[in-house]
């Protein structure tokens, strides 16, 4: 039964006498075959923006007052409490009738009146959660369950048949999991277009999904989708994160087998360290690694003006996380979301909740999430992220040494000139480049190119690389105190080092 945990939970608080439900779902049409299933009373009242207001009897089956272009206001007006015996009473485009100042009072007295024992549940339909001060005593806020696997299956197999499409199993089951955090509508929209083109269903309609549940994701404001382009071979060094990561793959590709054998599912990594070493490739490679989708989480964004906005947005974005899990959720520049911590005043007191919130949620996930946070400074972190039991390891990136310059170098002149590299002497430029983070070898190399080109030569040589390497300030010129100070802290407290064994 589809939304089996919805529907119980709505059943519950009507017949506890919950005087106003708000759901927080895009599927309109879908929120009121549910609440019908749900409904154990006589009446269905609707308000819409667009349709007005109607009464549909859930006892004959039909409606007993047809749609009429009635404002909310006259509505209220007219209608007694005798009316709204016996009913639920759903508002749909609730989060813009909620800023209008007479609609919210009216709603107030109807709850309030429902609390004095009349049978009524208030049920307000929106993809956005608005919530009045005067009202926040009332709501209680549900949401609409993404859809599982199995539905998401049963879904394509029913537009099939409609359809006369004929589907292989391995293309249902990998369609399946690229629908997962799709809505029902979504996942027919796309596969009436996949279908449009061809009048088939095949392998190629895989990337038609991905741009598709991308967009859906980026409109989320909060998160985003990030192609998978870099690999674990496109990482210089780092060999003990490396090695970490792919035992963490076998346990992400088996997880199944894995819980079985009595494996808990991995919770994430804390990566931190010096800017421009590799800690975001990691989180990219990562996903490659486990062959799972990549989401990029702006803690910045989750921020809203309303009461109650920015912890529902968080709330918001891990259940989409774990709707398409098993993935990966990389939140970057983690000390900046949670700054201001512990701090006075409204923003602080909000960050402090958002912490928490985001604190037991990685303590306690069982779901396949597996959460690569980066930080360039550990140092403004809460101590109680740090803890065992949030991440599964804590690992510092520090400056490449030798041999990691060395891997970099390789890297990166093989992505551009791969015919130059033999003739190139990498120990003169590793000996050159001593304190030069990824990030400015990479900056090196792309301008020894770039300028090998301009002046019409044929190759990149030695000399080129070396007057890049001449004319950058690397990062340890720039930021030296800051990095010296950060090495100490992240030995003193016994992080592992990305880079060797036992540092």
């Amino acid at each position: 039964m589809k939304h089996v945990n919805l529907t119980e939970r709505l059943s519950r608080y009507i017949d506890a006498g919950f005087p106003v439900l708000y759901l927080n779902t895009f599927e309109e049409k879908e929120a009121i075959e549910l609440i019908k299933r749900t409904a154990n009373t006589e009446k269905l009242i609707q308000w819409s923006i667009a349709e007005g207001y109607s009464c549909y009897s859930l006892t004959k089956k039909e409606y007993v007052m047809p749609w009429s272009q009635t404002g909310f206001a006259e509505m209220m007006a007219v209608n007694t409490e005798e009316d709204f015996d016996r009913s639920l009473f759903v508002v749909k485009d609730a989060s813009s009738l909620l800023e209008d100042a007479v609609s919210v009072a009216y709603l107030k007295e109807l709850a309030i009146k429902i609390n004095n024992g009349l049978e009524c549940t208030i049920i307000l339909l929106s993809p956005v959660i608005r919530i009045p001060k005067e009202l926040e005593n009332f709501i209680t806020i549900l949401e609409m369950d993404y859809q599982t696997e199995d539905e998401i299956r049963e879904d394509i197999k029913q537009f099939c048949v409609d359809y006369g499409v004929t589907i292989s199993e391995s293309l249902l089951k990998e369609m399946a999991l690229n629908f997962k955090g799709l809505t029902k509508s979504e996942i027919f929209s796309i596969l009436s277009l996949a279908y449009s083109d061809d009048g088939e269903l095949g392998k190629q309609d895989l990337k038609l999904i991905f741009e598709q549940k991308q967009q859906k994701i980026r409109k989320s404001g909060i998160l985003e989708m990030i192609p998978l382009k870099e690999t674990m071979e496109d990482i210089g060094g780092l060999e003990v994160l490396k090695k970490w990561l792919k035992k963490k793959a076998v346990v992400m590709k088996n997880l199944d087998q894995a819980k079985q054998f009595g494996v808990d599912s991995p919770k994430g990594v804390l990566i931190a360290g010096v800017p421009g070493c590799g800690k975001s490739l990691s989180a990219k490679a990562a996903a490659d690694l486990f062959q799972v989708p990549l989401l990029r989480m702006d803690m910045g964004r989750l921020m809203g003006k309303y009461v109650g906005e920015s912890e529902e947005n968080l709330r918001k974005a891990i259940a989409l996380a774990e709707a398409i899990s098993p993935c990966v959720l990389w939140v970057d520049e983690l000390e900046k979301a949670f700054a201001g911590i512990g701090g006075a005043g409204g923003a602080a007191e909000v960050t402090t909740r958002l912490f928490g919130n985001f604190l037991t949620w990685m303590q306690e996930k069982k779901s396949p999430v597996f959460v690569v946070a980066t930080a360039n400074d550990i140092i403004k972190l809460p101590p109680e992220l740090l803890r065992k039991g949030r991440f599964d390891e804590i690992y510092y990136v520090g400056l490449p040494n030798a041999k990691e310059r060395r891997h970099i170098f390789e890297i990166h002149i093989k992505k551009r000139r791969p015919g130059d590299l033999a003739a190139i002497h990498l120990d003169e430029l590793v000996n050159a480049t001593d304190g030069y983070s990824g990030a400015d070898i990479e900056s090196v190399v792309r301008d020894s190119v770039e300028t090998a080109y301009v002046n019409g030569k044929k190759a990149i040589t030695t000399g080129d690389i070396k007057e890049s390497i001449r004319q950058t300030h690397s990062l340890s010129e720039i930021m030296r105190e800051p990095i010296e100070q950060m090495k100490k802290i992240y030995e003193q407290n016994k992080f592992k080092s990305a880079s060797q064994e036992g540092a």
